[in-house]
C-alpha cells in the first residue's frame, strides 16, 4: 500500500461552535471549509494551521455515529484520515490481510472525498478513515 500522508484528525465535540472558537483564537487554526454531511449524521467545520488540517465532527441528532462515540467515550479524538490514492485497492488490501472494516463500499465524505473506515478493533482502538479526494479539491 503506498499511503500519500495524514489527511487530517477528526475531533468530537459537543459544541461546534465553542470548539471552533478554540481551535481558530486560541490555537491560530483557520477555518477551510463548513459542511453538514447528513448520511452520517455531522456538522463539521475544517480547520488548517501551516499545512496540519483538523476536522471538528459535531452530530446532528442522538443516533449518529459521532452521537454514539460523545455518548460514550465523551470529547477527543475521533478519527485519523489518511490520504490515499485508490482507495478500492487499499480495500482490497485490507481485506486481503484480514483487517476489519466498517464499509467496504466508499462513502462520500466532506468535499466530496471517497471515504472507508477501518474498524478500531484492527487499528489498536483507533478509528482510521481512508480517503481519496473527491471532485471538490480539483
Amino acid at each position: 500500500m503506498n499511503l500519500k500522508k495524514i489527511d487530517h484528525v477528526g475531533i468530537a465535540v459537543n459544541d461546534l461552535t465553542h470548539a471552533e472558537a478554540v481551535w481558530r483564537d486560541a490555537l491560530g487554526f483557520r477555518e477551510v471549509r463548513r459542511e453538514t454531511i447528513a448520511s452520517e449524521g455531522v456538522r463539521v467545520v475544517c480547520l488548517e494551521a501551516n499545512g496540519h488540517h483538523v476536522e471538528l465532527l459535531e452530530a446532528l441528532g442522538p443516533d449518529s455515529p459521532v452521537a454514539k462515540f460523545l455518548a460514550k467515550r465523551g470529547e477527543g479524538i475521533h478519527h485519523i484520515a489518511v490520504a490515499v490514492d485508490d482507495l478500492e485497492s487499499h480495500v482490497a488490501h485490507l481485506k486481503a490481510q484480514g483487517v476489519a472494516l466498517i464499509n467496504e463500499e466508499p462513502r462520500t465524505g466532506v468535499g466530496g472525498n471517497r471515504i472507508v473506515f477501518v474498524h478500531p478493533k484492527s487499528t489498536n482502538g483507533v478509528l482510521v478513515e481512508l480517503t481519496e479526494k473527491g471532485s471538490d479539491h480539483g
